[in-house]
């Protein structure tokens, strides 16, 4: 998305992961790259959970960066396995993908309920994704989507789960992005999705809504609309993106202002050092330097239209293969050690 998008980081991942004792296979389309063949236990690593008043998302105990830690102590790297640990001891956002996403779902919520903590999932798996950039792909077609997300709601059933629902799927119907023949039916797809994610008991849904850089409210406002907005909890806001808080929050802002006073959540993920302003505008978002950890994921935002600080973009997985970067979703060691080294 011109510069300012960032989604193309989730693409491509292979990941297998024990869920709390659930054996669970995660393939395909977020943001975890699945290098989880090294040494080392998870174990090892020991994380715990955030304090549930301020933070209560779930921190997945074998997710990869706690594997990074745990293969950085077997290799003796102590300051570096404490620098990943800064990543590792927070809840990332776990990415739904085609492959057997009831399973996934099922897995996520089951493992956050039993430590007493709310899944954090994200659906990116539209049609037509991402504009045949780093993160193309998604459904084959509107059933295979539909069938999709009643899996994923299957999956999450009754136990406490928030979704973010596809990243840069109304804005790439806004910046040109997405051919005009896909429009009626990604609309249909959305609406869709939020109904049926909402029919659930303890399931929260936010409407992805782009970023503080790619654009104004005014544009946008309209089709979210269209989309269902004013049946979901709310939207997010900068994911997978740069923007700092403070500019995520006046975007937020002047947005839910045109739809109804919603509230949203920002992904704070990778935005400490704000956005990159170097470099080819078109790919600022990919991989930039220099960036670093933002705020940690909490519900203490001190301001009640922002529901929430999350990471949503998983840090340490690159954008795609742009500054020598690995394929979209793949883990960089020295990327993910840059971040947590400057923040």
């Amino acid at each position: 998305m011109y510069g300012s998008r960032g989604v193309g980081a989730f693409a491509g991942r292979r990941a297998s992961a024990a869920v709390l004792g659930a054996a669970l296979l995660v393939t395909g389309c977020s943001s975890g790259d699945g290098d989880g063949d090294g040494r080392g236990d998870a174990a090892d690593a020991a994380v715990t959970q955030q304090p549930k008043e301020t933070d209560p998302f779930w921190v997945n105990p074998d997710g990869l960066s706690v594997r990074k830690v745990a293969e950085l102590q077997g290799d003796g790297k102590k300051a570096e396995a404490e620098q990943i640990r800064k990543i590792a001891e927070q809840p990332v956002g776990e990415w739904i993908s085609p492959e057997k996403p009831e399973e996934q779902a099922r897995g996520y919520t089951e493992g956050a309920e039993k430590a007493d903590r709310t899944a954090l999932l994200v659906l990116y798996n539209i049609p037509h994704r991402d504009c045949d950039q780093y993160s193309r792909g998604g459904a084959a077609d509107g059933d295979a989507y539909r069938d999709f997300v009643d899996a994923v709601a299957r999956g999450i059933g009754d136990r406490p789960a928030t979704v973010i629902l596809e990243p840069d799927a109304v804005l790439h119907l806004v910046d040109g992005c997405t051919p005009q023949q896909y429009h009626e039916e990604r609309y249909d797809l959305l609406s869709g999705a939020i109904d049926k994610l909402k029919g659930l008991k303890n399931t929260k849904v936010y409407l992805d809504a782009g970023n503080a850089g790619w654009g104004n409210p005014d544009q946008i406002f309209d089709p979210l609309k269209r989309a269902g907005i004013d049946r979901a909890d709310g939207f997010s806001v900068n994911v997978s993106n740069f923007y700092t808080t403070e500019e995520s929050i006046a975007y937020g802002k002047r947005l839910s202002a045109k739809v109804g006073g919603k509230p949203f959540v920002i992904d704070t993920s990778r935005n400490g050092n704000g956005p990159y302003t170097e470099g080819d505008p078109k790919e600022r978002w990919c991989n930039p330097p220099g960036r670093a950890l933002g705020e940690t994921p909490t519900v203490d935002t001190a301001d009640p239209l922002v529901d929430a600080y999350l990471w949503v973009k998983r840090p340490g997985e690159s954008d795609g293969e742009c500054k020598g970067g690995p394929k979209a979703g793949q883990w960089w060691a020295d990327y993910a050690l840059e971040l947590a080294k400057g923040s």
